[in-house]
């Protein structure tokens, strides 16, 4: 990836100094978070029985059980929204992450076949383990997005040519199908397909506290690991021998941000199935806004995620009411041209 004109080297000095638009980035979190709590409180309010706002309001002020609206808010509404929130933040982060430390622009835990891993081993715990927990399923979740993890990068790394962003893509590709393939043939025998439908689809409708309370502590953990080691990672989005020239321990920092993507991605699917491209889009969205300093970029793409998501599930519910459309569908149609663009952009370093 390149950073054209991002960096500059001062060589008395020998130290980098990494343009970034912190101004820039003050104003899309404060936006950004402004925009969030208010399309919290529409995406609240729409849906299959739509709820004036001041409803909204009086519920979470003075909340009436046997008012049936103030039920609905805080039994559906209110834990899908939150949901939103996080499942954005967690995939905008994670490839924000995987671009930064794969130095590549088409990283995305969907494209790299994470999501199907994870989606994989939900159905192995749907079929042998179906009295699991919530939280027991989620832990199949992060075990699945590793599994497809090392068979990505083991597949891409196969032979003598060099691992490159499109050799990535491609084995992340194959993966994916293999994956997925895996996950409809336990379905089928194991008579599960309706109950994996819920992942596969990919959505947060019929959400409950319980499980965002389940995800919540694993998200939030994440991305304040994700935001520790951000520096680092711009480090290392600069090249390895820049970064170790500078002192940092660069397997270290791979390694404690593969654990960031695969917690993320992993926790996300679990609960919203494989979305994919939030994690493509929106890091290059906020790159080309604040620069290419991490430390910018990871937080700004928590919130421009959250707010993307909680967008797509308004959309989802508008389009065709009272159905939902799937949220990966609406994803997918900003997606595909936007990875078509980012690859012909970047073809002549793939």
């Amino acid at each position: 990836m390149k950073l054209n004109n991002s960096v500059s080297k001062d060589h008395n000095s020998s130290k980098l100094k990494i343009h970034a638009r912190p101004v820039r980035a003050f104003l899309t979190l404060t936006i950004g978070l402004i925009a969030v709590i208010l399309f919290m409180g529409i995406s609240i309010a729409v849906g299959a029985a739509d709820i004036q706002l001041s409803t909204v309001y009086e519920s979470l002020v003075n909340f009436n059980p046997d008012v049936t609206q103030h039920t609905i808010i805080h039994e559906l509404r209110i834990p899908r929204s939150i949901a939103d929130v996080l499942i954005g933040a967690a995939f905008a982060v994670a490839g924000a992450v995987m671009q930064g430390m794969t130095r590549n622009p088409l990283a995305d835990s969907g494209l790299l076949g994470i999501n199907s891993g994870a989606i994989f081993m939900i159905a192995v715990a749907l079929a042998f383990f179906p009295e699991m927990s919530y939280n027991g399923t989620m832990i199949f979740a992060f075990v699945g997005a590793f599994i497809a993890t090392a068979l990505v990068y083991g597949t891409s790394s196969l032979g003598k040519a060099r691992v490159t962003p499109i050799r990535l893509v491609l084995a992340g590709a194959a993966v994916s199908a293999l994956l997925t393939a895996l996950s409809q043939g336990i379905a089928i025998h194991f008579r599960l397909s309706q109950d994996l439908a819920y992942w596969v689809a990919g959505g947060v409708a019929g959400i409950k506290m319980p499980q965002v309370l389940s995800i919540l502590p694993w998200i939030s953990f994440a991305l304040i690991a994700a935001m520790l080691v951000s520096r680092s990672i711009t480090l290392i989005s600069l090249g390895d021998e820049v970064a170790s020239g500078l002192g940092q321990k660069t397997g270290l920092i791979k390694i404690i941000g593969g654990i960031i993507v695969l917690v993320l991605a992993g926790a996300a699917v679990s609960v919203a199935g494989p979305i994919g491209f939030v994690g493509l889009v929106v890091p290059h969205l906020v790159r080309y806004i604040v620069g290419v300093d991490y430390r910018y970029i990871i937080p700004c793409s928590a919130v421009v995620g959250s707010l993307l998501m909680l967008l797509a599930d308004i959309g989802a519910r508008m389009i065709n009411p009272p159905y939902e459309t799937p949220i990966s569908a609406l994803f997918a149609l900003v997606g595909v041209p936007f990875f078509l663009y980012i690859s012909r952009k970047s073809g002549r370093g793939l």
